[in-house]
């Protein structure tokens, strides 16, 4: 699994983000995006575990068809995005999935 955290994310990627989501809720604008690329499994594993961390958003990113879920991101203040990506490393790399 691939993780990454966007700090003050540009309009522009906000907008990517925004037309290749799953639902049609607008976002508004997040102190910072964690983004979680992975198996499909994993991904399930890990929204589950982000939910469960803290108090974030949490959106699935299509990839090329549709029902390719290839990326999640993980919306909401720096310290709960930080802590949600900290917790899904934390929880992989203990394979406590």
């Amino acid at each position: 699994m691939d993780c990454r955290i966007i700090k003050s994310p540009g309009e522009n990627t906000l907008a990517i983000l925004n037309r290749r989501k799953g639902s049609k809720e607008e976002l508004g604008t997040p102190d910072a995006i964690g983004l979680v690329q992975g198996k499909l499994i994993e991904m399930i594993c890990a929204t589950d575990v982000a939910e469960k961390a803290v108090g974030v958003t949490i959106e699935d990113i299509r990839g090329s068809c549709p029902q390719n879920m290839i990326l999640l991101a993980i919306f909401g203040d720096t310290a709960s995005v930080t802590a949600a990506i900290e917790e899904i490393k934390r929880r992989e790399k203990n394979s406590q999935w």
